[in-house]
């Protein structure tokens, strides 16, 4: 892990590749969480995390999914659904510190999960398609995974 500040130095000169996860359930509802940090605070997200150096991809998928959301990557076939880009006015580690993802967002069904994590978002939701796209809580990019043909 690096250090705040070097971490500082960059998030501010380089991009960050990330990965998402689009969660639906059985009812064709999307999960999503009430984002705690920034970028996006206070917005309903999907859940994610950053890919960390010398971590290959399948690695940080099994990490990710675990941390976030407390799933085992083994019950899950992840399907790739693109790769977007997210541009931020700020990030978590400065106000002034514009932040860029680079994500790589799956798709997975479940059909039961309990105890979600609480270090990146506050409380969950899960919503039928038509209201994401119509909720001003949901963060635009959020909404950019569902538009079909479209990679950000």
């Amino acid at each position: 892990m690096l250090n705040l500040e070097t971490f500082k130095t960059v998030v501010e000169n380089t991009p960050l590749i990330s990965i998402d996860f689009i969660v639906r359930n059985k009812e064709d509802k999307i999960l999503l969480g009430k984002r705690l940090n920034k970028p996006a605070q206070d917005f309903l997200f999907t859940l994610g995390g950053r890919v960390y150096k010398d971590e290959k991809l399948e690695n940080a998928k099994k990490r990710i999914l675990k941390n976030e959301i407390g799933l085992n990557i083994d019950d899950y076939n992840p399907k790739f659904k693109g790769v977007f880009e997210h541009f931020y006015d700020d990030s978590f580690v400065d106000d002034n510190i514009t932040t860029h993802y680079v994500n790589l967002a799956y798709e997975i069904n479940v059909s039961y999960i309990q105890d979600l994590p609480k270090a990146q978002h506050n409380s969950y939701i899960w919503l039928r398609l038509n209201e994401l796209i119509d909720s001003n809580q949901v963060h635009r990019y959020v909404k950019d995974y569902f538009k079909t043909g479209e990679n950000n």
